[in-house]
C-alpha cells in the first residue's frame, strides 16, 4: 500500500465508495437515514426489554445501549461488507489491474459514513435525555479511529480468505453473535461474575467500547492500560490483515 499508489487511485476509491452506497440503499426511500433509525428503534426495544434488569445499575441506560450498538454495529457492518469485497468485484478484477485493497477500503469507508450518522443520532439522544456533555467528548474520536483500523485488519483477512473459502461468509454471522454477547452492550461489567468478566475482556470490542463510554458518556479520563491494550491489538490485527491480504492477492484471479 504505497502512498503514491493510494494518491493515484484515490478517484477510483471515491467512485467505488459512491457505488457501494448507491447499491446498499437502492430502492430505499429513506436511504442513509436508516443508519440512524435502525439503532434508535433497537435502543428503544432493548431499553424496554432490559430496563427492569439493569436500569438501577446503569445510569442513562438508553444511551448506554446506544453507545454499545454504535461500536458493535460498525464492526459488524464493516467486516461483513469487506468479506465480499473481492468476490463482488470479480468481473472488474479480471479485466484491469486495480489495487485490490481499494475494494476493502471502499467498504470500510461506506460503513464509516453510517457510523458518523449514527454518532450524530447518539448526541441527539444525549441532548434529549439531558446527559451531561463533557469537553472530553472529543476524545471519543480515539476509540473510533482505533476501531476503524482494527476493522480494516479484520476485513482484509476475511476478504482474502473468503475468495478461497466461501463458507466463511455463512459462519461469520455465528461468530458475530458470539462477539455481540461477549461485549457489554446491554449489561454492565459489574453485573458479571469475575470469571466471566475476564472472558468478556478478551473481546477487543470491549476495550474500544469502554474507552468510548469513558469519553462520551461519563467524561472520564481514558484508562491508560485499556488504551494501551487497544492500540496494541489494533496494530497487530492491522498488520496481520495486510500480511494475509498481500500474500494471497496474487491468487485471487484463480479463485474468483
Amino acid at each position: 500500500m504505497k502512498r503514491k499508489e493510494i494518491k493515484q487511485y484515490y478517484p477510483l476509491l471515491m467512485e467505488l465508495l459512491k457505488r457501494d452506497i448507491k447499491v446498499k440503499y437502492r430502492k430505499s426511500v429513506l436511504g442513509v437515514l436508516w443508519s440512524i433509525l435502525n439503532p434508535l428503534f433497537m435502543m428503544m426495544i432493548l431499553s424496554v426489554v432490559f430496563s427492569t434488569l439493569f436500569k438501577n445499575n446503569i445510569e442513562n441506560y438508553p444511551t448506554y445501549i446506544f453507545s454499545g450498538q454504535l461500536i458493535y454495529n460498525f464492526f459488524s457492518e464493516a467486516t461483513t461488507a469487506s468479506m465480499s469485497a473481492i468476490t463482488d468485484n470479480a468481473s472488474l478484477i479480471k479485466k484491469i489491474y486495480v489495487p485490490k485493497y481499494l475494494f476493502v477500503c471502499a467498504r470500510i469507508c461506506s460503513s464509516l459514513i453510517n457510523l458518523m450518522a449514527t454518532l450524530s443520532a447518539l448526541f441527539c439522544v444525549m441532548l434529549v435525555l439531558r446527559v451531561d456533555l463533557s469537553y472530553k467528548i472529543y476524545e471519543g474520536i480515539i476509540p473510533l479511529v482505533l476501531l476503524t483500523l482494527f476493522s480494516t485488519g479484520v476485513g482484509l483477512v476475511l476478504s482474502a480468505l473468503a475468495v478461497k473459502f466461501r463458507d466463511i461468509m455463512h459462519l461469520y454471522s455465528v461468530f458475530l453473535t458470539a462477539v455481540m454477547y461477549l461485549c457489554p452492550i446491554i449489561y454492565a461489567m459489574s453485573f458479571l461474575p469475575e470469571q466471566v468478566q475476564k472472558i468478556v475482556m478478551l473481546n477487543p470490542l470491549t476495550h474500544f467500547l469502554i474507552i468510548f463510554r469513558e469519553c462520551v458518556l461519563y467524561g472520564e479520563n481514558i484508562s491508560i492500560k485499556i488504551l494501551g491494550v487497544s492500540i496494541l491489538e489494533t496494530f497487530i490485527m492491522l498488520g496481520i490483515g495486510i500480511y494475509v491480504f498481500t500474500k494471497r492477492q496474487d491468487k485471487f484471479i484463480m479463485d474468483i
